[in-house]
């Protein structure tokens, strides 16, 4: 069994969230998990499946979301480049990897089929990041494809409403979303967010952040994260970097997270959505 998590650019129209996990179901995957976000303006799916049935289920879930997700009228805070924006495979144990990898290949192959151009990334592609492939976002990509970057599979150029989708093959990353305490401020959260990603003067191994003002939680300041490796930066040590700078009234995870990810929490600080990759399976 391996997992996937799409990543759709529509969190706001829960008649369109529906109509695309009905068909990721109907393509014969087994959804975990949906978390959505009207800020963001995105939706995470999280899909169980045997090799081979797995590329599938994504594929007509894909065909579901371009129908229905026109990017030219898209508004949203999280960087994105296209409607299915993201289709990660993910392998829980390194026996996984190998599987994990051919079917990230066959998804990419069938997602150019349906007429987006597909960019691979992480291990697939000698590292190349999904930050790299949206820096300036659709518009940014347009022009690097106009300039002679060319996709791994489908067409040479964006999909007119569609955009592009970014296809790999990982182990589990933790999309966890910090708030900071109600006098904190936007600036405040892009300040902390600068600070502890990996790379900036307090930077964390594997962590990705970035600062955002959420207008339909009262303007709560957030720290936006993913967590690329759970083993080296564990979920209570990410909360003691950002106490460091601002106090943190709640924490939210996004989609699902491995069980040990959450080993040292302490109970003062509640998590939103918190739910674990085993328990969603063994239910």
């Amino acid at each position: 069994m391996l997992l996937a998590v799409p990543n759709v650019s529509e969190g706001r129209d829960a008649a369109v969230l529906e109509a695309i996990g009905e068909a990721f179901a109907a393509g014969g995957a087994r959804v975990l998990d949906r978390h959505e976000d009207p800020d963001h303006n995105r939706a995470v799916f999280t899909l169980a499946a045997e090799p081979g049935t797995l590329h599938e289920a994504l594929t007509n879930g894909a065909r579901e979301a371009i129908e229905r997700i026109d990017l030219t009228r898209h508004e949203g805070l999280h960087p994105h480049v296209g409607a299915i924006d993201v289709a990660p495979v993910v392998f829980r144990t390194p026996q996984q990897r190998g599987a994990a990898l051919a079917e990230a290949l066959a998804l990419g192959d069938a997602l150019g089929e349906l007429g987006l151009p597909v960019f691979l990334y992480g291990l697939l592609a000698d590292g190349r990041t999904r930050a790299e492939l949206r820096t300036g976002g659709a518009a940014g990509l347009a022009q690097r494809m106009a300039d002679g970057l060319r996709p791994d599979f489908g067409p040479d150029r964006m999909h007119p409403t569609a955009g592009a989708v970014l296809v790999g093959a990982r182990p589990p990353l933790v999309a966890f979303n910090l708030e900071l305490g109600p006098q904190a401020t936007g600036d405040d959260a892009r300040a902390v967010a600068r600070a502890i990603r990996e790379g900036g003067p307090a930077g964390l191994p594997g962590l990705r952040a970035i600062g955002l003002t959420l207008a339909a939680r009262g303007d709560v300041a957030q720290v936006s994260c993913n967590v690329e490796d759970h083993e080296a930066l564990a979920l209570a040590a990410l909360l003691e970097a950002v106490e460091r700078h601002a106090p943190v009234a709640e924490a939210e995870l996004v989609g699902l997270a491995p069980q040990a990810a959450f080993e040292g929490w302490p109970e003062r600080v509640p998590i939103r959505n918190r739910a674990s990759i085993e328990e969603r399976l063994s239910s």
